[in-house]
């Protein structure tokens, strides 16, 4: 086996199962396992295929990138992007109302008014990734980088699309107000009018977060990226 389609499939077996145990299997597997098992077999995989992607992209041989970003993307472009990011993911953990809860509770959260990263899009998690699965795309043009972002795309374009089809069946009206209040498209429900901009400050505990999980995420890289650049 090629170390391409090492990849290839570590990264599907990954987006895979995520989809899978996240949509289709999961009524199944939880009434069969109950939620705490199904939790536990679902962390198990996630980390599994997670390792076994990593492994896989360290395996891949060196090759000379079909592109490299201009530098202004690298030094301004990108760092903002996942700033960006970071703030969206942060803010995706708070009062999120497509996490699984017991159904008045989770009714409850999709009828309140979208506020903070919610305001932006009703999918900030998801769009976390898949802005920073773009940004790495339009970065580093290498074989193994854009096996990994695509699939990272693909999961939670899919996702996104997978939860609001499956809250709506859950929660009834409750989200299908959740989705006519908010937008999918990033910034879309603030450009029509339907949330006021004021609404989407994100608040200090997103921003602190978000800075926080910015700058741990571009230390850890293997180049001086973001701040790090101007500091290191």
């Amino acid at each position: 086996m090629t170390p391409t389609l090492h990849l290839l499939l570590a990264t599907a077996a990954f987006v895979g199962t995520h989809l899978a145990l996240s949509h289709p299997l999961r009524a199944a597997l939880v009434a069969r396992l109950g939620p705490g098992a199904f939790l536990g077999l679902y962390s198990l995989i996630a980390a599994a295929t997670l390792i076994w992607m990593w492994l896989a992209a360290n395996a891949m041989p060196y090759e000379i990138p079909r592109w490299l970003a201009p530098q202004w993307f690298w030094e301004w472009g990108a760092p903002v992007i996942m700033l960006l990011v970071a703030i969206l993911l942060a803010g995706s953990l708070i009062r999120n109302p497509a996490f699984p809860n017991p159904g008045a509770s989770a009714a409850e959260g999709a009828m309140r008014p979208a506020t903070g990263v919610f305001a932006i899009t009703r999918h900030p998690m998801n769009w976390a990734f898949m802005l920073w699965a773009a940004t790495h795309i339009a970065l580093i043009g290498s074989t193994d980088n854009l096996i990994i972002a695509i699939g990272i795309l693909v999961l939670a374009l899919f996702g996104s699309l997978l939860q609001d089809r499956k809250k709506a069946g859950l929660l009834g009206d409750a989200w299908r107000g959740w989705e006519a209040r908010t937008s999918f498209v990033p910034f879309g429900a603030l450009l029509d009018g339907r949330i006021p901009w004021r609404a989407a400050a994100p608040g200090l505990h997103a921003l602190a977060a978000g800075v926080v999980i910015w700058l741990v995420a571009t230390w850890l890289h293997q180049m001086p990226v973001g701040i790090w650049r101007w500091i290191g």
